[in-house]
């Protein structure tokens, strides 16, 4: 489309009749901050959204008053209507011919004007707008739309310049359960397979890492993140009754191989493993036992997972609250596992309006700690829907003139700014943030500078450093904060985890997967999803208990007890992949007069397999006695659900006991009579009495016993037992048979 003059319109004309009756965008303008031999090219499409045609159109570029400081930018920003005054006359010469404009019909248009001709000063930030005027049906020409975007400008030396950080945060929300399949590899099992759209190439968090590595940021990452795809590179399945196995190894191969090149010449700032959400713990969780005690392994597995994953130390004392949103609680959770840095935003920790310039972001708040003050008109510069080009080429304008009248606000005093955006930005996003930084580079009113060394940059003296009570905290985000409830929660499953590990002879199989799911269940992520969070508590909490019920004991039938003692076998079944030890099994009676069950046994019982452990049991009484089984954790604790029998005692009667005695008693004296019949037939054979008597001649050898001698003998054996003497050996045990428990029990394969 050529450039062509229209003639001026008349001041008249010009009032601001019908300034939306045509939708102005501006899709681009490049270069976004020109020098001085630079020409402007502003380029954009005009949508007719009336239902009148609009005849003899044209569009003008209009260059407005210089911006005096970022109130003004902010209210420029705003301004809807069209003022001939506030957006500047037609630039002439730099004009195009739309002609007839239908309704619901769009056009495009690209201007361009030589730096020289915008008449600019020596440095600042100025409006420039394209207007489309025209003539609707049966009306005169009048301003029909307007639309405005930023141009910051510098010219020759500036002062001390900015030194700016940029925080470029990796992460994602949650995408692996607790659960892994049962083989030596442990599967893990994803909730869905939607992180490899964000990692395959074109996605959110590819396009951040190709960005990333080229631009002076540095690099914020939730180690869950790389956890996560860690487990992506290997075998892993999606979660479902018949779920399929994942295939998407190559694409998180090469993400990870891409982010490992991309940190090396960059910082990288770890976060507490799965970005716990500080401000639901400081407000909600912290009266919950033990809630806050996963801050400080979260913050020792930020480091390990970084370091084993990028081969990287990363900085991992820096606490990054939602929305950058602090109070006094909020603080004191951030700074309880070792992160005395806390990253806040302007509009938490407010300036007093004496301060006429932005300050340095590092403020000393006591205790040894810093909070890092982020600016909030640069943090938010690139929030909302940017995927139309019109949108992200004003956010990129905003965001770079903003830049430049911090610097203009004191031109020989250095500051050092921090910029926090948004914790997922999405690819438009991120790639409007890209352009803004490259365009940053070429200018030359700010600096890079490391998150770390922000956090040790001098502080202004008269900048804020009193921490917002606690009811400055914006309702919008406390509604959206973890309930208490959520807490006892997890608190409930890390106990029940706790329990369960002390069982176990390989207890990290269960820990990592259930502590890594567990710190999950506390992430900022969940944020607008408390469904989803409730959901995934529970999924963890239902998981624990299904593996804990795969130790269990298998039920009895009643048995009968038909003897005063007897040993009852009791079945614990494994069904884990990996052995139970340390617990104890117990035996109780509901009525121990009549029925004694036993001490109880430790256990110990294979992966996979079911062992019987024997209890010597002895009945008193006759008739059913009820018996339960239990578990017991190695700290007295009963595990999984008792097991209920009866056992009934029969035969136990005073009469049955006397004719056993009775019985006994016979048995012992017909063995002493045996034995005394045999021990005088020898003494008669040798010639000795049974008193050791000599003969009647006074022979040494007795005289041959008679009939009526051995009558006698037997008669008095018999009757009266004084010559028997006694037994040499005790009479045998008759007991059952089972003189006590086999230990460890029987084993069975199944």
């Amino acid at each position: 489309m050529g450039v062509v003059q229209l003639p001026q319109a008349p001041a008249a004309h010009a009032a601001p009749t019908g300034p939306h009756t045509v939708d102005v965008s501006i899709d681009s303008l490049t270069p976004a901050a020109p020098g001085k031999g630079d020409t402007v090219t502003v380029s954009g499409t005009v949508t007719n959204d009336s239902r009148s045609t609009v005849t003899d159109a044209h569009v003008a570029l209009r260059r407005g008053p210089e911006i005096s400081g970022r109130s003004a930018l902010d209210t420029a920003a705003r301004r809807t209507g069209f003022s001939p005054v506030e957006d500047g006359p037609e630039i002439k010469e730099r004009t195009a011919d739309v002609d007839t404009l239908q309704p619901g019909v769009s056009r495009s248009f690209s201007l361009r004007v030589p730096v020289k001709d915008l008449d600019l000063g020596d440095g600042g930030v100025y409006q420039l707008g394209v207007s489309l005027s025209g003539r609707p049906q049966g009306q005169y020409e009048q301003v029909l739309g307007v639309e405005r975007t930023f141009l910051p400008w510098q010219e020759g030396e500036t002062g001390k310049k900015t030194q700016l950080t940029y925080m470029w945060p990796l992460i994602s929300s949650t995408h692996l359960t607790a659960q892994t399949d049962a083989d030596a590899q442990q599967t893990p099992v994803f909730r869905d397979d939607d992180l490899a759209s964000e990692i395959k190439p074109g996605g959110r968090l590819q396009q951040m890492v190709a960005l990333g590595k080229d631009l002076p940021v540095t690099f914020v990452i939730d180690p869950d993140l790389l956890a996560t795809v860690d487990a992506m590179t290997k075998p892993y399945r999606v979660h479902g009754p018949d779920g399929p196995a994942g295939k998407n190894q190559d694409v998180a191969k090469q993400w990870l191989n891409d982010l490992t090149e991309a940190v090396k010449s960059h910082e990288v700032v770890a976060l507490p493993f799965a970005d716990p959400d500080l401000a639901s713990l400081a407000h909600q969780g912290k009266n919950v036992p033990s809630a806050l005690g996963h801050l400080g392994p979260a913050t020792e597995l930020a480091s390990t997972t970084v370091d084993t994953t990028l081969g990287v130390k990363p900085r991992t004392d820096f606490a990054w609250p939602v929305d950058g949103a602090i109070d006094s609680s909020i603080v004191d959770v951030a700074t309880s596992a070792g992160a005395h840095n806390v990253i806040t935003r302007s509009d938490s920790l407010r300036e007093s309006d004496r301060l006429t310039y932005t300050p340095t972001a590092a403020r000393p708040i006591g205790g040894g700690n810093t909070a890092i003050v982020a600016d909030e008109g640069l943090s938010t510069a690139f929030e909302g829907d940017l995927t139309k080009s019109g949108r992200a080429s004003r956010a990129i304008q905003s965001f770079l003139a903003q830049t430049r009248l911090i610097g203009l606000q004191d031109p020989d005093r250095q500051r050092s700014i921090v910029v926090a955006p948004q914790r997922m930005p999405s690819t438009s996003q991120a790639q409007a943030m890209a352009t803004a930084l490259r365009t940053l580079e070429t200018a030359d009113w700010t600096q890079p500078l490391d998150l770390s060394d922000a956090a040790k940059a001098e502080p202004d003296e008269a900048a804020a450093r009193n921490i917002p009570a606690r009811a400055a905290y914006p309702s919008s985000l406390r509604h959206q904060e973890m309930p208490t409830e959520a807490f006892r929660q997890i608190q409930e499953t890390q106990a029940a985890l706790d329990e369960f590990r002390v069982n176990l002879d390989r207890p990290e199989r269960v820990v990592t997967p259930f502590g890594n799911a567990i710190m999950r269940g506390m992430s900022t992520q969940w944020r607008g999803n408390r469904a989803g969070a409730a959901a995934f508590r529970s999924s963890v909490r239902d998981y624990l208990d299904e593996l804990t019920r795969k130790v269990h004991l298998i039920q009895k039938s009643n048995a009968t007890l038909s003897g005063r003692s007897a040993t009852i076998p009791v079945t614990v079944q494994n069904n884990l992949l990996q052995g139970v030890e340390g617990m104890t099994l117990k035996l109780t009676s509901s009525q121990p007069n009549r029925l004694s069950a036993g001490d109880p046994q430790e256990i110990k019982v294979d992966g996979g397999h079911s062992q019987s452990f024997k209890f010597d049991t002895t009945a008193n009484a006759n008739g059913p006695v009820r018996v339960n089984a239990q578990l017991y954790t190695a700290d007295g604790k009963p595990y999984g659900q008792p097991m209920t029998f009866v056992v009934n005692v029969t035969e136990i009667t005073a009469t049955v006991m006397l004719v056993i005695a009775g019985g006994v008693l016979l048995l012992v004296l017909a063995g002493v009579r045996i034995y005394l019949q045999r021990k005088r037939a020898a003494a008669r054979q040798t010639g000795e009495g049974p008193q050791g008597e000599t003969g009647p001649d006074g022979s040494d050898g007795p005289e041959g016993p008679g009939p009526d001698d051995l009558d006698d003998a037997d008669e008095t054996d018999g009757a009266n037992g004084e010559d028997a003497g006694q037994p040499s050996d005790p009479a045998p045990d008759t007991g059952s048979g089972n003189s006590g428990p086999s230990g460890s029990g029987e084993k069975v394969d199944r």
